[in-house]
């Protein structure tokens, strides 16, 4: 009859273990699908466990012995138990080994993961998905991220700042807060001021990182706000949809006047809602809408809201892509517009064909316009012919600019010509197109019977000293020059010459500029010499960049000292090359004429 011996050994292990007992050989231990299987001579000796938790209940080994003879069976078993408890624990030793690594380090995971979700849970901020709620922290610092700890003191110190604004918007009937950095979050709470506010008149929130979601602070503001005329959000990035929230906005504003949206982004979806705007808005008299991008559908858009607006008296259009359909576009619009009086189109491309098109709607109107600038639009002079017409039939023209286009020569008389004829034009600026001193001179004999032109603006032409001296001749005795610019016009010293000459006899020349001229000692030495003579109406004179050195400096500290009399009270010298001896000659001379006069002469060097 065979005898069975069991044993049973509790630890902290996951794995099932067999043993068995074999007559010859070390003990053999191999890991299975299903746990452990430790061979012990022939028997099978299995370990058995269940977990509940991290416990292991408990380790059942069996052993049975068989034996050939009655009288050794009981010897033999007692003999194989001992050996079967010596092998089990030299078992026992590397379950506990394994049990101790893997055990804390799935303790470890575990409760790494549990605080893990915790700290995110407390952590991260709910998103608010309210339609009223932004998203931007406002903050006046930059960086504040980076120091956490100074978040609560950022805080309160915006706050602060916030209400600071609030009280200049309840006090003030202007406020310029302009690059005051308050976001969205801010403009929400500064609405808020501005809602039946009877004080302030023009506000100006000009650059202050504000989006198309910081716009919806308005709602219910600019419907309510009576008071208000001036609204600038220049250099807002708000786009079209932020413009589209605005002119919803005011379409019911009866208060107004100006709305400055200039670098917004906006684009032609943009002015298409300012034109839909200005159908139904009567208040509005200024639009600017500078420096966007708006093509020729937004300038087709804005035509055909002139059409059916008649309170509108300018807009400004400069730095867009109008181009010449969107010119063409526009002058449509014109047509049947009465009220528009300045219209800004510089920077627009639009070229010879464009100022045809555009000129022949100004032409048809019967509207007064009374400024047009069409600076910087690849004109030359054929596109100059267009303009000389309209020259000779607007009665009501004041301002012209031409800056920056290229007419030449020949369009520079096609404009002489023109000027002839027109007795309303005040401002001409025909600065940097080419022209030379034969178109100068053409421009100077039409100043002989022209008394209306006070400004005139011919920088960047390389008139030289032939035209210095054409100018000159005419405006010794004749023309109601006032403001006369000849910067970067290439006169040099003998240019300067004719210039001072002109100076000792004319009586209308106020400010005068000759910057970038290269006249060196040698011309400043010539001016010097004429502001000696009595002068009343010379009152500003600017000789910037012209390579003076001391000597020219000497020659003009002297003749602030020798005339008493004399009416310059700005002088302008900077970026010549005045050592500290010139400049203590124009100081002294600057202390002198107040000592003696009780004049202050403002002098740059």
């Amino acid at each position: 009859m065979a005898s069975t011996s069991t044993s049973t050994i509790s630890f902290c292990s996951h794995p099932k273990i067999f043993l068995r007992l074999h007559s010859l050989g070390p003990p053999r231990v191999g890991f299975g699908a299903s746990g452990l299987n430790y061979h012990a001579n022939d028997a099978l000796l299995p370990v058995t466990h269940r977990t509940r938790g991290f416990r292991l209940r408990n380790l059942v080994l069996k052993a049975t012995l068989r034996s050939d003879s009655g009288s050794r069976r009981a010897a033999t078993s007692r003999r194989v138990y001992r050996d079967s408890q010596t092998q089990s624990s030299s078992l026992v030793a590397p379950v506990k080994q394994l049990a101790s690594t893997v055990l804390p380090a799935g303790v470890f995971v575990v409760v790494t993961f549990v605080l893990w979700k915790l700290v995110e849970r407390l952590m991260v901020p709910k998103s608010d998905k309210s339609s009223s709620s932004v998203k931007n922290k406002w903050s006046f610092s930059a960086g504040i991220n980076l120091f956490p700890d100074l978040a609560a003191k950022v805080d309160r110190e915006a706050k602060l700042k916030l209400n600071d604004f609030a009280k200049e918007l309840r006090t003030f009937s202007s406020v310029d807060m302009t690059a005051r950095n308050f976001g969205d979050e801010g403009l929400f709470f500064l609405a808020e001021s501005l809602g039946y506010n009877q004080t302030v008149e023009e506000v100006n929130f000009s650059a202050n990182g504000i989006t198309a979601e910081g716009i919806k602070a308005f709602d219910g503001v600019l419907q309510s706000n009576i008071i208000l005329k001036t609204l600038d959000l220049s250099g807002n990035p708000i786009g079209d949809d932020g413009v589209k929230t605005l002119c919803d906005l005011l379409v019911n504003n009866s208060s107004i006047q100006t709305l400055r949206l200039n670098s917004t982004d906006v684009g032609d979806e943009g002015a298409k809602a300012v034109s839909e705007m200005l159908k139904k808005n009567s208040s509005l008299r200024i639009i600017e809408l500078n420096n966007n991008m708006i093509d020729y559908s937004g300038f087709t858009s804005l035509g055909g809201a002139l059409l059916e607006n008649n309170t509108i008296r300018n807009i400004h259009l400069t730095g867009n892509y109008g181009g010449a359909l969107g010119a063409n576009a526009l002058a449509k619009g014109l047509e049947g517009n009465k009220s528009l009086r300045e219209l800004y189109l510089n920077g627009n491309s639009i070229g010879d064909e464009g100022v045809r098109t555009l000129i022949s709607g100004l032409s048809s109107r019967k509207g007064k316009l009374a400024l047009l600038d069409i600076g910087n639009n690849s004109i030359t002079a054929k596109g100059a012919f267009h303009v000389a017409e309209f020259i000779k039939r607007t009665k009501s023209l004041v301002l012209l600019n031409l800056y920056m286009n290229d007419i030449g020569d020949e369009g520079a008389e096609k404009i002489a010509d023109s000027l002839k004829q027109n007795r309303t034009i005040k401002t001409l600026d025909l600065g940097g197109n080419n022209i030379h001193g034969e178109g100068i001179s053409k421009l100077a004999q039409a100043l002989k019977d022209n008394d209306a032109i006070t400004t005139l603006e011919i920088s960047y032409n390389p008139i030289g000293p032939e035209g210095a001296e054409a100018l000159s001749e005419v405006l010794k005795f004749h023309g109601n020059v006032k403001n006369l610019k000849l910067g970067w016009c290439k006169i040099g010293p003998k240019g300067a010459e004719f210039i001072a000459e002109t100076l000792k006899y004319n009586t209308t020349i106020s400010v005068l500029d000759l910057r970038g001229n290269g006249l060196r000692d040698e011309g400043a030495t010539c001016l010097a010499r004429s502001l000696k003579v009595v002068n009343e109406a010379l009152t500003s004179l600017d000789l910037g960049f012209n390579e003076i050195r001391d000597p020219g400096a000497f020659a003009i500290a002297q003749a602030l000292k020798a005339n008493e009399d004399i009416a310059v009270t700005s002088l302008n010298l900077a970026n010549n090359f005045l050592t500290k001896f010139g400049q203590s000659a124009l100081t002294d001379a600057r202390d002198h004429v107040h000592e003696m006069c009780e004049k202050e002469v403002s002098i740059s060097y």
